[in-house]
């Protein structure tokens, strides 16, 4: 009887509960994260989505070509991807290597192979987002010093000039919250004593 009971349980594990499963082992924090870290990690992806939802319409426009179609599905996936990179910032896959790569599974992730490419991309980010694309929308000019096109979204002016600022705004919060994220998981590690990134 109980093995007819788990027979008929075991096909609901790889469904939603398997789901389940994933979604929380890709999003649940470490020992030692603040609850203000966590939801910090947690809202980096979401600081990017608007954005790639605002291009996505592009890909459907009847002037331009397979190319470029591809390009701008695959520049809003791709950002998509990075951004959800932080949470590995705060949950156990930024530590460990997950079960599911060959060869490296379960091994210790040493501090230094995370903190150097997120402190980088932190700062690339900021760069871009923050400090660049500011200063070019208050001079009016392209990053190379020339002047915005008249078909540029915030010059449209009326609903699409709204949603422009609206979806991209939040962007300007990427690469501050990957700097505190960065330096959050830099002290956990140290503290935790994983500066030498043995290996369990």
């Amino acid at each position: 009887m109980q093995q007819r009971l788990r027979r008929t349980q075991a096909p609901s594990t790889g469904g939603p509960g398997r789901l389940r499963a994933l979604w929380r082992a890709a999003h649940e924090p470490v020992p030692g994260v603040s609850r203000r870290v966590r939801l910090l990690a947690y809202a980096v992806p979401l600081t990017v989505l608007p954005a790639g939802l605002w291009r996505l319409p592009a890909a459907f426009d009847s002037g331009i070509g397979p190319g470029e179609r591809a390009y701008v599905v695959f520049l809003s996936l791709f950002s998509e991807a990075v951004a959800f990179t932080a949470i590995g910032l705060v949950a156990r896959w930024g530590e460990v290597v997950p079960e599911w790569v060959p060869g490296l599974r379960g091994r210790r992730i040493p501090p230094a192979a995370v903190l150097v490419p997120a402190a980088l991309g932190a700062t690339a980010l900021t760069l871009l987002w923050t400090v660049l694309a500011l200063a070019t929308e208050v001079m009016g000019t392209t990053i190379r010093g020339d002047a915005l096109p008249a078909d540029f979204p915030s010059r449209s002016g009326g609903w699409q000039a709204a949603s422009y600022y609206v979806c991209y705004a939040p962007l300007v919060l990427w690469g501050p919250f990957l700097a505190v994220l960065t330096v959050a998981y830099g002290r956990r590690r140290l503290r935790a004593g994983d500066a030498s990134g043995a290996t369990p």
